[in-house]
């Protein structure tokens, strides 16, 4: 069923998901589109997503942000991936990074190359064949043309939010202080009419995106789209967040470090660290929580630990009626591999190519949130994984061990297992060489591999993966440090 034509856009919340959505929908379709942003500064955000994932550069590209600009409003540093510490036991390390592996082919990846020369003693360890890794465990990092080297950023999510509210202002977005009241539905069909503001305001549109965070406004208490519980796979539901000092040099990495009963994340800016104790709180009081947080966190407080309290899950539908739902109102992944911010921007972007301009059908929804939901699972099965393959005796992560897994899951696990291949679908946001870092940084072994290392000879292999360890070695080696290019750069 064709509803009424599309022009009058409204987006209820800002922070992060709004500003992110109004920027998006004003630098791409603002010819063709009214845009009204509703926000109210006595409205607390989350606030805390610091850290994201290459497709961020993307995304500015296609917004044509300008990266110097970017980093210097919202005191930005680079980021080559995470650094996983005590995942797997205590005293355990690993490093997802960003980068590819080695050197694949078309018939097989690079991880069976290597585990032949491996097993014949023709080779060092993965690791040394990434660039980014490499170049992330020494603290390096620069842009070259000579050195093609994939990065995302750490950034200040309030100061984002502001930046980005400016780039939308400057393209046309109006923006209405106050909270939502009300909202009215149309008694036919069910879609949003209008919402109204504290203040007695009324403001209707055509399409509404929801933007309120867990309150989820729009999408949960008006249309009551119910979310989908992931609890069971994805247990932490508590966050204690405080800013502290820089006391050491500014590396290019997150840090992920395991607890008891969660982990904690080290996330460096420009001028302060950000740090985060997430745990599930059938396994530790709020209490203990802040006492962990407390007792690992570095340099002097500059903010008060925040607590957060979350559920992990998603809506049942993204885009239901004439209401998309983007950021926390559409569900949440924790933060463990940074994929908050990166699924607001995929969302918008995708509204964007699928845009309701001739009016809202079953059709567009349809598409859109299956879309939408298998790049959520699997990014979930992603998340999971890092728990299952932990071999810590606490009660917490022998519960994550024992859990019986989706389908999906399991079958990508069974399939390493055996054979040592991953694969990246479609849908799938994380590449091959990311589920071979995190499966073998997790302790998963592969018991068979393809044979494509037999076709060549041990002399030819062997100098083929020293020449290319050399190359890496080379290039980092000529690298500067993070904070030096920071500077040079003149963002810092």
């Amino acid at each position: 069923m064709i509803e009424q034509k599309v022009k009058k856009v409204v987006i209820a919340g800002g922070g992060t998901a709004g500003w992110i959505t109004a920027a998006a929908l004003s630098s791409q379709l603002g010819r063709l589109l009214d845009i009204t942003l509703i926000e109210s500064d006595s409205i607390g955000t989350v606030g805390v997503g610091e850290a994201t994932i290459p497709t961020h550069k993307s995304f500015h590209q296609l917004l044509g942000i300008d990266e110097r600009q970017f980093m210097k409003a919202t005191r930005a540093t680079f980021k080559l991936g995470i650094a996983f510490e005590n995942w797997g036991q205590q005293g355990d390390r690993y490093f997802h990074s960003f980068g590819k592996v080695g050197r694949s082919t078309w018939m097989g990846h690079f991880q069976h190359m290597w585990q032949y020369a491996n097993e014949k003693g023709l080779c060092g360890d993965i690791d040394d064949y990434c660039l980014e890794l490499q170049a992330a465990e020494a603290g390096k990092f620069s842009l070259s043309d000579k050195a093609n080297i994939n990065y995302a950023y750490h950034l200040d999510a309030g100061l984002y939010a502001k930046f980005l509210r400016d780039f939308s202002e400057k393209r046309g977005v109006k923006r209405e202080e106050g909270k939502i009241n009300n909202v009215s539905l149309c008694v036919n069909t069910g879609f949003i009419e209008s919402l109204t503001l504290d203040n007695g305001q009324l403001i209707s549109g055509d399409l509404f995106i929801d933007c309120t965070g867990f309150k989820g406004i729009l999408i949960g208490s008006a249309l009551n789209v119910e979310l989908e519980d992931w609890r069971h796979w994805l247990p932490v539901n508590r966050a204690l967040a405080v800013q502290t000092t820089l006391t050491e040099e500014v590396q290019p990495y997150t840090r992920s470090m395991a607890h008891e009963a969660g982990w904690q994340w080290r996330i460096p800016l420009q001028n302060r660290i950000g740090n985060g104790f997430i745990y599930s709180n059938d396994h530790m009081s709020d209490d203990q929580a802040y006492a962990g947080l407390m007792a690992n966190i570095q340099g002097d407080t500059v903010s008060d630990p925040k607590l957060i309290h979350f559920s992990t899950g998603k809506r049942k539908y993204q885009w239901y009626k004439n209401c998309v739902s983007l950021g926390l109102s559409s569900g949440f992944l924790e933060p463990l591999e940074s994929t908050s911010i990166h699924l607001i921007q995929v969302g918008i972007t995708r509204l964007i190519q699928m845009f309701p301009f001739d009016g809202v059908n079953d059709a567009l929804r349809s598409r859109f949130n299956d879309v939408s939901n298998a790049e959520l699972t699997s990014i979930r099965d992603f998340l999971i994984a890092h728990y299952k393959l932990n071999k810590r005796p606490e009660n917490f992560w022998r519960e994550r061990a024992e859990l019986d897994l989706p389908d999906s899951l399991q079958q990508r696990l069974d399939l390493y297992k055996a054979s040592a291949i991953a694969y990246q679908d479609d849908s799938d946001l994380f590449r091959v060489d990311s589920w071979n870092q995190v499966l073998r940084g997790q302790g998963l072994r592969s018991e068979g591999y393809h044979k494509m290392g037999y076709l060549v000879s041990d002399a030819e292999l062997k100098r083929a993966l020293a020449d290319l360890k050399s190359s890496i070695e080379k290039t980092v080696n000529a690298m500067p440090k993070h904070t030096e290019f920071l500077h040079q750069y003149g963002i810092k």
